[in-house]
């Protein structure tokens, strides 16, 4: 497993924070300048000296997935333009400090449908003991499978908890506090009779006495008591408030001891003929149902394992200080993602699960821009702007159709109008006016799918999703939206369309090997001098935007971008043509097996492009062939088609190591 690099985690900074531009932001900026003069250079020779008008059925389709490609690097360029390196101090380093007394309440919601109780329980023992008041902190189990054996699993763990040896330090502690206030109003109900008679004596006294000045002297300490804010008629009356504050500072001493218990299960009802809307309606049923109030909401997959500093490391981009009135003020953050990385990545990371350069440039570009996605766990989100939004939202829902007022606490808060809850969640945040945070450390580890057949479940929901939210809230009309948010959300949106543009590449080498049939009408040579000057600093861009990150990682993700096109226009379809979609879990265990049926396209288009080229080179040898630098050209491309191919190909194949 590789690390997400930190560039600076030090404090070593004046104030609580600090946001730069990251290094060779510069250097990228000319290189992306020159690659898109050298694109359009290029489309315009493509579009007025090369169209074969004789083969327009290949010609026009390779055409438009070659400007299909340069808009989505227009888009690319456009996305890492100003990415943001911050730095922040931990919650407990911050000038001035804040009391753990004010640091706000946060609730951990661990979600689950069907995973092993094992699984789960690492991930709850990890949030309870993170660095952080415990009286301050609540764990949630929002088990949506609701399983007898993860109920027992949080029954055992919240008495464990409750024993801790810290917990038991709290408990003292507020049992001490108890017994305080205890005696506090023991002394005030012992002193009030006393008071009452001593007050009717100096209202009723009139006549001198022997002492006038002690006479003066309590007058004048009973009319200083009055004064002390809030204002009373009487000292009978002050004694009567403070008695009525101590006993509620009492009463939330006792609720305060009762809510050390902070290990709870929540498994929502689910009936039959109600819309259930898997892991979003999970998680809005846990906000709405009343069990729970924590200022901050930390969510969490079953499966990832949160740092001790996690919430120490994201609570302080949610308050700014405020100079003039010497406190720290809430601010407009609804949400602070961090990165998302995994303990189980077989060597070589077959399955292209490394995501480095998303959990990196792409999301430091997005966070410069206020853009940053929510990815659905390992963030922390604001229950105040959550709540707001979804409300809104649900308004309008039940503006449309009075009957979904039943699904009430299932479609406010967190999105449920796309399998992909999280994404659309941060868009209606972004369009009420909330804003983002990406936060590049860390602070948790999860397991990834172990084999293809999961990754491909895993990947087509994605894609399923993201246009999901293109059809029913298009980024581009929606109101609220930025120009440039509108842009990443629909950059992200587009990218799915490229399986179709895929498709027409790696079919190109194909057509040419065995019809001689070329969709571009020029010399070699020509096409050379226009289409080599164009990739050169196309990739040289690459380099440039991914600098930092292995290119191994980056090699394996460009596969994985090509060679899912089958799966990108499954998504396509479903979407437009396939009814209502539905939300699946992910296996979090390794499923077994040879998966070589799941990538039949890929492997069709690998045998034809061989095929293809032993052609090719079998006319070579008997002197038959036309145009040999033309066949060269689409040599190189056909192998370069193959490389990209042969990663989901041997993934399918895929069997972990043998334990000796």
């Amino acid at each position: 497993m590789t690390s997400v690099s930190i560039s600076d985690n030090s404090s070593n900074f004046s104030g609580n924070s600090r946001s730069t531009l990251k290094k060779r932001t510069l250097l990228f900026r000319y290189l992306a300048e020159i690659n898109l003069i050298f694109g359009i250079w290029y489309l315009q020779w493509r579009i007025t000296h090369s169209i074969n008008f004789d083969a327009l059925w290949i010609s026009i389709p390779l055409l438009i997935a070659e400007i299909y490609s340069y808009f989505g690097g227009v888009m690319f360029v456009i996305g890492l333009w100003r990415p943001l390196v911050r730095q922040i101090k931990s919650l407990d380093q911050m000038i001035p400090p804040i009391p753990r007394s004010d640091w706000p309440t946060v609730d951990v919601f661990v979600t689950c449908y069907n995973e092993p109780p094992e699984i789960v329980e690492e991930t709850v023992k990890a949030a309870l003991t993170m660095d952080y008041p415990p009286t301050k902190l609540q764990v949630y189990v929002l088990d949506d499978g609701n399983s007898a054996d993860m109920r027992a699993m949080t029954e055992r763990l919240c008495i464990e908890d409750l024993q801790s040896a810290q917990l038991q330090r709290e408990a003292e502690r507020i049992d001490a506090e108890h017994s305080c206030l205890l005696e506090r109003l023991k002394q005030l109900e012992n002193l009030t009779p006393n008071t009452q008679a001593a007050e009717q004596w100096l209202q009723a006294s009139s006549e001198p006495v022997v002492n006038q000045f002690a006479t003066e002297f309590v007058q004048s300490l009973r009319q200083f008591i009055l004064w002390l804010p809030p204002a009373h008629q009487s000292i009978s009356d002050r004694l009567t408030t403070e008695r009525k504050a101590l006993e509620e500072a009492i009463r939330k001493k006792e609720l305060e001891l009762v809510e050390l218990a902070r290990f709870r299960y929540i498994a929502r009802p689910k009936p039959v003929g109600v819309p259930h809307h898997a892991k979003a309606g999970n998680l809005n049923y846990a906000i709405f149902s009343g069990e729970t109030s924590g200022q901050f909401i930390l969510t969490l997959d079953a499966d990832h394992i949160p740092k001790p500093q996690f919430l120490k490391r994201v609570l302080p981009y949610f308050c700014t200080y405020n100079l003039l009135t010497g406190k720290y003020d809430q601010n407009q953050i609804a949400f602070v993602q961090t990165p998302q990385d995994f303990y189980n990545i077989p060597p070589g990371d077959p399955f292209g699960h490394q995501a480095h350069l998303f959990y990196g440039p792409l999301q430091q570009g997005k966070d410069g821009m206020n853009a940053a996605f929510y990815t659905g766990t390992d963030a922390v989100l604001r229950r105040e702007a959550l709540i707001s939004v979804g409300l809104q939202y649900f308004a309008d829902e039940y503006a449309k159709n009075e009957k979904r007022l039943d699904e009430f606490q299932l479609i406010g808060g967190v999105s449920s109008n796309s399998i992909t809850e999280d994404m659309n969640t941060a868009m209606r945040l972004h369009g009420a006016g909330w804003k983002s945070v990406y936060h590049h450390e860390l602070l948790a580890e999860g397991l990834a799918p172990n084999d293809l057949k999961s990754t491909l479940k895993q990947r087509l929901r994605w894609a399923q999703g993201t246009i999901q939210v293109l059809v029913r809230e298009n980024p581009l009309t929606k109101p609220g939206l930025s120009f440039w948010q509108r842009l990443h959300y629909f950059k992200t949106m587009y990218s799915y369309f490229s399986g179709f543009a895929t498709l027409v590449f790696i079919s190109c080498p194909i057509v040419y090997f065995f019809t001689d049939i070329v969709p571009v009408k020029t010399s070699g040579p020509d096409f050379a001098l226009h289409f080599l000057p164009a990739f050169i600093i196309n990739r040289l861009t690459f380099i440039a935007a991914t600098w930092g990150i292995p290119a191994r990682e980056v090699w394996r993700a460009e596969q994985y971008a090509i060679s899912l096109f089958p799966l990108f226009i499954q998504a396509v379809l479903s979407v437009f043509f396939g009814g209502n979609l539905k939300f699946k879990v992910t296996p979090k265990q390794r499923q077994s097996g040879v998966y070589l049926q799941l990538v039949w396209p890929q492997l069709l288009v690998f045998v034809l492009t061989i095929l293809g080229i032993l052609w090719s080179l079998y006319h070579f040898a008997i002197g038959d062939l036309n145009n040999p630098l033309v066949h060269l050209l689409n040599g190189a491309w056909a192998i370069y088609n193959l490389l990209l191919l042969w990663a989901i190909i041997r993934a399918s194949v895929w069997q972990p190591p043998k334990e000796a």
